[in-house]
């Protein structure tokens, strides 16, 4: 005779869903912080030279971090270069580049000169031009003379100009040498305090 198996005696072996104690959070801010460790070209260059840019898993795991030029994430991003560069990771010929320590120090180069230029270059489209001025043609008659009592037009005040040159540097407000401004520095007393009497008493 067959036993006939019953399947509530049996228990089915299910999936066992892994679940974060903390909801997640750990592991927010470790991807948060290895995204953001992407925006330094020589932490690029040192996983390029240690190869693991090779490892298939971790280029997967490189595009699975392209949510995080979502916009519910990408408020977290405090420095934008790293998403920059995760789209560049996402390409073999640049991840190859990076290996290569000249290609590291362009990189380089060029984010210290957006850095550099990125105030003034923006604030040329931010700020507005100022309306070409009308080319008037001289003429040949004399004006009219106005009466005593009425004032002639003044010309209204010329409109500002968006300032073109480079903002002032925090140095430039530095003491001028051999300026006759007294120094407030403590070591620089103008009584030397190791030979200054003591009255005990």
């Amino acid at each position: 005779m067959a036993s006939i198996s019953n399947p509530d005696t049996h228990e089915s072996p299910q999936k066992s869903v892994y679940k974060d104690p903390d909801d997640g959070r750990q592991r927010f801010l470790l991807e948060l912080e290895f995204v953001q460790c992407l925006a330094n070209p020589t932490y690029i260059h040192y996983l390029a030279q240690n190869r693991y840019f090779e490892d298939e898993a971790f280029i997967g795991y490189l595009k699975y971090l392209q949510y995080w030029q979502r916009p519910e994430y990408i408020k977290f991003i405090m420095y934008p270069h790293c998403l920059f560069f995760l789209e560049l990771l996402q390409n073999p010929t640049f991840r190859n580049a990076m290996a290569h320590p000249a290609n590291k120090e362009v990189a380089h180069r060029q984010q210290f000169y957006f850095w550099k230029n990125y105030r003034n270059n923006r604030l040329k489209h931010i700020l507005p031009r100022p309306l070409p001025e009308p080319a008037t043609a001289p003429s040949s008659a004399p004006p009219a003379s106005l009466p005593s009592s009425v004032a002639p037009p003044t010309a209204p005040p010329p409109a500002p100009t968006p300032v073109t040159a480079a903002a002032l540097s925090p140095m430039q407000y530095a003491i001028p040498p051999g300026s006759g401004l007294a120094k407030t520095d403590p070591r620089n007393a103008s009584v030397d305090r190791r030979k200054r009497n003591r009255k005990d008493g």
